[in-house]
């Protein structure tokens, strides 16, 4: 996605947001806040955004989110069933419209036959309506994965906001 199309989409997003008077949070792990920043990089910003949590580690996801740490044992913490509680456990806590949530192997080590480098898993809780989206991406360079999955949850948030 070309850098005007990036941008336009986040205008996209925070012209919609604002006009339906929606409010989001984000909860990420792999992105490291990217997610946070595209959101907060528009002017207005503040009438739609209220929280990101960068919940790196199997402990900020229990500790910060109240995910039981057997749920993340048992699924692993890079997975849907993770993602899905990110989303959920963020929108409540924060008391928000929206949780968007994105968790996934960064890389460049780190991947596994059945979840390589480049799996990534983004959630989206709007209204308690759960959307889920499972990416595999090619690229093992660490901070193209941060760009291209951020994005790639805007994508899957603009899609789901225009439907």
């Amino acid at each position: 996605m070309e850098e005007n199309n990036r941008q336009e989409l986040i205008q996209e997003i925070s012209r919609f947001l604002i006009r339906a008077k929606l409010t989001i949070a984000t909860a990420e792990s792999c992105t490291g806040g990217y997610l946070s920043y595209l959101l907060t990089s528009v002017p207005g910003s503040s009438a739609f955004y209220r929280y990101g949590m960068v919940v790196y580690s199997d402990e900020a996801k229990s500790t910060l989110l109240a995910i039981p740490e057997e749920f993340i044992k048992s699924y692993g913490a890079l997975s849907e069933e993770v993602a899905e509680s990110m989303a959920v456990n963020i929108r409540k806590i924060m008391k928000t419209d929206i949780g968007l949530s994105i968790t996934g192997i960064a890389g460049p080590n780190g991947g596994s036959y059945t979840k390589p480098v480049g799996t990534v898993y983004i959630c989206l809780d709007l209204f308690g309506q759960m959307y889920h989206k499972k990416c595999n991406f090619e690229t093992h360079e660490r901070n193209d994965m941060r760009v291209i999955s951020a994005y790639s949850a805007l994508e899957f948030l603009f899609k789901q906001l225009s439907h």
